[in-house]
């Protein structure tokens, strides 16, 4: 049955005259925010890419620990890193198809099943075959289930997609701290840290008991538009895909650097966590920005400056200090490049929304790969400070694509 969340306030109220409000209402609650409203559909799908982000900032830190028991190359290391971006590509090769035969709500929770088995496998595998399956499964329904939710708030808030995306990205954001360190804890216990991969299939439990009867909006598959995605939201995809890589290139060599400024390993790791705070501190101050409409675009600028300004910061620092410093205001820029630009992705492609998302996840899986891997071979040639010019260059590119994807979809 289709299904249409209601996004603003008085829709229907012209039909009656007595239900009208005052001149100027409309555009004054839409202006504070009053149109937005987190029903069902929009709370479950911020549990869902909260639980997605939980286990994906909780694998890189999980493949250090697997590999100390299982004793595998660096090489190797590297394949099971590829193989949760090649679940996010395969995601994008078929989610629009998935998206037209399912409903989304057998899309959300059928994705929901397929990631809690592959973490299951992962969680209690002993051998490499084994637990690289389970990353690949988890890899693939994973970014599944986050396109899914991505689509039901798209779907659900239509112009104030910007502000439902931002708000779900909070939960991701503190996700990111939370997940190494409850790995940290739990290590230290007789445990160990496999059962921190059960606290996101526990939630997932818990939102399918309380919204499995929630009907969901139905989607455009149906209404679709026919022929190619235009080029203003090609060029916005390609922008949020980038996006993607800026934020895990710091990820996977951020502590690396840290080391060059007099830190040792375990400080340096340790001094990563600022890296994340900022993004979840600037992902705070965007949910707060984002309730006045029309904001997105200012927003998006202001956020790949404060990028780049704080990312030379951290390069060029030769003291912790300065470049801790800078990691914290690259993480504030960063944090809203995704939310965002997924937003205006999605507002580009009237009626491809299905496909935009999906072309989004093809795109950042390949860059996820390429951009890190690109970024240590320079580093084994140049150094590491030399190869992390690859940084600037993507920001740089992030911004012209938005300027030239604005200037089409004007």
């Amino acid at each position: 049955m289709s299904y249409t969340v209601f996004v603003y306030r008085y829709t229907n109220r012209d039909l009656d005259p007595a239900c009208r409000p005052r001149a100027g209402a409309d555009a004054r609650g839409e202006a504070r925010g009053e149109d937005f409203r987190r029903d069902a559909p929009t709370l479950l799908c911020y549990g869902a890419i909260s639980v997605y982000a939980f286990w994906l900032y909780a694998y890189g830190p999980e493949l250090a620990l697997l590999r100390t028991e299982l004793h595998f190359s660096y090489t190797l290391l590297g394949v099971y890193s590829a193989l949760w971006s090649a679940g996010a590509v395969l995601t994008g090769a078929c989610f629009a198809r998935l998206a037209r035969r399912l409903p989304r709500a057998a899309l959300l929770w059928y994705s929901a099943a397929g990631a809690v088995a592959g973490a299951a496998l992962f969680a209690a595998a002993r051998t490499v075959a084994l637990t690289m399956l389970g990353a690949g499964m988890l890899g693939f329904a994973g970014t599944i289930l986050l396109t899914s939710a991505q689509a039901i708030l798209s779907d659900g808030h239509g112009p104030r997609r910007d502000r439902a995306l931002t708000e779900a990205n909070v939960g991701a954001a503190g996700c990111a701290v939370l997940a190494p360190l409850l790995l940290g804890l739990l290590q230290g216990t007789p445990a160990g840290w496999r059962p921190v991969l059960a606290l996101p299939a526990l939630v997932l439990a818990g939102l399918y008991l309380r919204y499995r009867r929630e009907p969901l909006p139905a989607g455009s598959a149906g209404r679709a538009a026919r022929g190619r995605l235009p080029l203003s939201c090609w060029l916005l995809a390609t922008m949020t895909a980038i996006g993607i890589a800026v934020e895990f290139c710091p990820i996977y060599f951020g502590a690396e650097l840290l080391t060059a400024t007099g830190l040792r390993a375990a400080q340096a790791a340790t001094a990563m966590s600022i890296f994340y705070l900022g993004i979840l501190a600037g992902r705070v101050g965007g949910v707060r920005l984002t309730r006045r409409a029309g904001r997105a675009v200012p927003l998006l600028w202001a956020s790949l400056a404060a990028a780049g300004a704080g990312f030379v910061l951290f390069w060029l620092a030769v003291s912790p200090g300065p470049a801790i410093a800078g990691l914290f205001l690259c993480g504030l820029g960063i944090a809203n490049l995704y939310p965002l630009s997924l937003a205006l992705t999605l507002d580009a492609g009237p009626g491809h929304g299905d496909t935009a998302n999906a072309r989004i996840q093809l795109l950042g899986g390949v860059l996820v790969i390429v951009a890190p891997y690109l970024l240590g071979s320079l580093a084994d040639q140049l150094g590491l400070r030399a190869a992390f010019t690859v940084e600037p260059v993507l920001i740089g590119a992030c911004g012209l694509l938005l300027l030239a994807g604005l200037r089409l979809k004007a």
